[in-house]
């Protein structure tokens, strides 16, 4: 069998290097200040989406995959890949976050199994269908996508009247599928485990807040598994990603991230259940908008 020649760079011919775009130095040759700076950005992000996910069960992924676009973005990371790595990469650390978050308010009695069977089923096909979607469009898009609805989000966390309620229970039947559908379709788009979403509605609909909360927890993980496999499958052989990354999953990102998520989901929620986070959600609310219209800066500038 015939040896593969190497190029220039002392890469065998055929391989997929990783590519050192404009601007960009190869990892090797990063400063030790520079690695510190990427190493503490990823952990204070696991730390930020750990205390999130116990505190308001939004899953950590609202504060993950802009952290992680904007991080892509310094190390120079191609502009068509990063938001899928972004977000493919939030998947894969949701999944351990929701299940630690998940065992402490189910432990409390605030999982509510039959809102789990009513939406479930229909936020995994959503989250299918969403992620599908997600890989075939452009970066940008998707950017806009998570601009736009977490501009939403950051609206009702700091405005929106908590226990507000427009009905008692879900409407059942269709508009459940409907409803799961939507939150599992645009959760996909976004890297994030839902409860920004389903936390709202099921306060709309007379759940507690304890309640929606610990459920919305369990429904990240229904989120989290598709997603991120679906990220992985339509990021395969992609070029243009970085070592260490499994389709637009980045393993070294994950390795860093959800350690101390995995250590904070549970600080979030035992005070979840000792105080009223109404500062927390605003203050957050406030650096969600602040994200997105950078976002939606950087799209139209």
């Amino acid at each position: 069998m015939p040896q593969k020649a190497a190029d220039v760079n002392g890469e065998a011919a055929g391989a997929t290097p990783w590519p050192r775009w404009k601007g960009q130095k190869p990892v090797g040759e990063w400063s030790v200040p520079e690695v510190a700076v990427m190493v503490a950005a990823l952990l204070a992000a696991g730390i930020a989406a750990g205390l999130l996910a116990g505190l308001l069960g939004v899953g950590g992924g609202i504060v993950i995959v802009p952290v992680l676009f904007h991080l892509f973005s310094l190390l120079g990371f191609p502009e068509d890949v990063r938001m899928h790595m972004a977000v493919g990469t939030s998947f894969a650390t949701i999944m351990p976050t929701s299940i630690i978050s998940a065992r402490a308010h189910a432990r409390r009695g605030a999982v509510d199994r039959g809102l789990l069977w009513a939406l479930g089923p229909a936020v995994f096909v959503g989250t299918l269908a969403g992620t599908i979607v997600a890989g075939s469009i452009r970066g940008d898009v998707l950017s806009g996508v998570f601009a736009v609805v977490a501009l939403a989000v950051a609206a009702n966390m700091a405005f929106g009247m908590e226990g507000r309620a427009v009905r008692n229970g879900l409407p059942g039947g269709w508009r459940n599928w409907a409803l799961g559908g939507v939150i599992g379709g645009i959760s996909s788009m976004m890297g994030i485990g839902g409860g920004s979403l389903s936390v709202p509605l099921m306060s709309a609909c007379r759940y507690p807040i304890r309640t929606a909360v610990g459920t919305a927890a369990a429904i990240g993980l229904i989120i989290a598994v598709p997603g991120a496999l679906g990220f992985i499958a339509t990021g395969w052989g992609t070029p243009g990603l970085p070592p260490g990354s499994l389709g637009y999953v980045n393993l070294i990102g994950f390795a860093l991230i959800v350690p101390t998520t995995m250590l904070a989901a549970p600080w979030g929620a035992r005070v979840a259940h000792a105080l009223k986070p109404q500062l927390l959600r605003r203050a957050f609310a406030v650096f969600l908008c602040l994200t997105s219209l950078r976002m939606i800066y950087g799209l139209l500038s």
